[in-house]
């Protein structure tokens, strides 16, 4: 289709670009009107990425002071279940209620919803700081609150791209999208040092943070944010879509959820009838969904929308991208956490907060790639960006395979900051394309359908991610623990039973920031063994000795899974076709 830089509906206040087809075009005083409203939307839903994305990544840092301010042992077997919830609740429901929440931003529009979102995201900040109980009913009033928590966040991301959509002329949206995204990934990266350095001082700071910048968001958006889009009110909600699709979404990610934890004897739970089942009825339900979808006149997730080429081919590029990219940050903060700062002499207790330091890298070239390649894209599309941006992260995955357990910083430096230019090279350009090629009326299920979609490939990425880790720790990993037990002088029986527990327990302690080898020795061995011996296993350096060659190893495996995820997702990016945007058809 021809590339048009140009829709009437739009005007700049700029002379220079106050153009049609080449020709110039008097400034109207609703064109400057327009030109000002379109920075207020940007800078507050870019607020809304930054406070929503900080809270995401601040509990990853901070659940080890969080448990203890509440009196529980995540590690323990019987509790292990809140660790999973705290920690993964906030993301399901959020990716469950996207679609949902864009088809009704659709019918009774973007800003008030939005609006309601960061209200709802602010309340529930206020209750996580103020969570009154102890033990495990502290532990259900703060699952609780993250549950409400991602029911704001949902409000705010099914309706922030169509919002900045409906602001934006279509030759300034990448440039929009990718200012929008820098927050986003500029949040990840305060809440890994926010969580570290807050935890500190106390827990309950972690989630008071959120409510002042809530407050002002919730007000600002009130009182400045009018609703530009098109929206029809006449539409019916299409009830049995949502039931079948939010139950079965929700069933479907919390069956593959637990199935990285322990049942019975096996190391996973992918043996597990409940879990088994729970994913059977989760496809079962969404294929129910489809069906709905075909029949209902007005349906929630509008499948016609994939008849557009652009649209199909950005969201299965994101998807895999998503896939490839998901699991990835908890990889590497294990891989830091657990093995490479304690190997060059930092306490496991303070590795939450270096490995967020560490990880800097890879969000400057996110920061840097991503507002240029949107601003480019708007000029000479998306394909060329989003396959080249997805062809650097798959060289970034192979040069990580490469790298050994205890690896020279200043090369996993240049690979982490090759990775984040080649996301930041795919990101906005990707979203933008896609929110260009639908009908405006469409704006918010389509915002809602992107979002879930790639949510839904982070979630399936980390459950992949950890049971790909944790098979390969359960196949290589007991008989090096085993011996190197034995030559510490652990007894043989205690070494045996010690060296067969489930790596998982070995895995969230590192990931927490705990000595693994203080949860997996019974205390009642370890006060029985020699002073020496006591100073030896529990050193910084065991451990981390210990997994290093079966870690590596299982890593290696999900760096080549992700290079072919990221292959897949450049071909289907390129096969996107020319730049398109919907309405500029001849």
């Amino acid at each position: 289709m021809p590339d048009k830089k140009t829709n009437p509906s739009f005007s700049q206040s700029s002379p220079a670009k106050n153009r049609v087809n080449g020709e110039k075009r008097p400034v109207t005083r609703a064109a400057q009107q327009s030109d000002k409203y379109k920075w207020v939307t940007l800078s507050n839903t870019t607020l809304g990425m930054l406070m929503a994305s900080i809270n995401a990544n601040i509990i990853m840092i901070s659940l080890p002071a969080i448990f203890r301010g509440i009196n529980i042992n995540p590690l323990a077997p019987d509790q292990i279940s809140y660790l999973l919830w705290v920690l993964m609740g906030y993301t399901v429901v959020t990716a469950t209620l996207l679609v949902s929440f864009g088809r009704l931003s659709d019918i009774f529009g973007r800003v008030r919803l939005y609006n309601l979102g960061f209200a709802i995201f602010t309340l529930s900040s206020i209750l996580l700081f103020l969570t009154p109980g102890q033990g495990s009913a502290g532990a259900l009033e703060l699952i609780g609150f993250r549950l409400l928590q991602g029911v704001g966040a949902g409000f705010l991301f099914s309706n922030s791209t169509a919002i900045l959509t409906d602001a934006f002329p279509p030759w300034e949206r990448g440039m929009a999208m990718g200012l929008n995204q820098i927050a986003f990934v500029g949040g990840s990266l305060l809440g890994l040092l926010g969580g570290g350095v807050l935890a500190v001082f106390h827990w309950r700071l972690v989630f008071l943070i959120s409510v002042p910048v809530g407050i002002l968001g919730t007000a600002w958006a009130y009182l400045k944010l009018r609703e530009t889009g098109a929206v029809n009110e006449r539409q019916r909600i299409d009830l049995w879509g949502n039931a079948t699709f939010a139950v079965g979404l929700t069933v479907l990610l919390i069956a593959l959820n637990y199935g990285i934890m322990p049942y019975g004897t096996s190391q996973t739970g992918w043996g597990n009838p409940l879990v088994i089942a729970g994913i059977a009825a989760g496809l079962v339900l969404l294929a129910v969904f489809l069906w709905v979808e075909l029949k209902v006149s007005e349906p929630m997730f509008r499948l016609s929308l994939f008849r557009i080429r652009i649209f199909t081919a950005g969201n299965l590029s994101g998807f895999l991208y998503s896939v490839a990219r998901g699991g990835l940050m908890f990889m590497l903060v294990i891989w830091l956490q657990g093995i490479w700062l304690p190997l060059h002499g930092y306490n496991f207790e303070d590795t939450p907060l270096w490995a967020g330091i560490y990880m800097t890298p890879m969000m400057a070239g996110f920061f840097l790639m991503g507002p240029l390649s949107g601003w480019l894209s708007d000029r000479f599309g998306s394909r060329g960006f989003a396959t080249g941006g997805m062809l650097l992260t798959l060289a970034g995955f192979l040069l990580l395979a490469t790298l050994p357990a205890n690896f020279p910083y200043l090369t996993f430096l240049l690979i982490l900051l090759l990775l984040g230019l080649g996301m930041g090279m795919f990101a906005a350009p990707n979203t933008t394309a896609i929110m260009n090629s639908v009908p405006p009326e469409y704006r918010g299920v389509a915002s809602g359908m992107r979002a879930t979609i790639q949510n839904t490939g982070a979630l399936l990425s980390m459950s992949l991610f950890f049971t790909i880790v944790i098979m390969g720790l359960a196949a290589k990993l007991p008989p090096i623990m085993y011996q190197g037990l034995l030559s510490s002088g652990i007894p043989v029986a205690e070494a045996r039973q010690i060296a067969n527990l489930p790596p998982t327990g070995a895995l969230f302690a590192a990931f927490l920031g705990y000595n693994p080898m203080e949860q997996l020795i019974p205390q009642q061995v370890l006060v029985n063994l020699p002073v020496a011996t006591q100073n030896l296993v529990l050193g910084k350096d065991f451990f981390p000795s210990l997994i290093a060659p079966a870690f590596i190893a299982s890593m290696r495996l999900t760096f080549y899974f992700s290079a072919v995820m990221s292959v897949v997702a450049a071909v289907a990016s390129f096969m996107r076709g020319e730049k398109y945007i919907h309405g500029q058809e001849d």
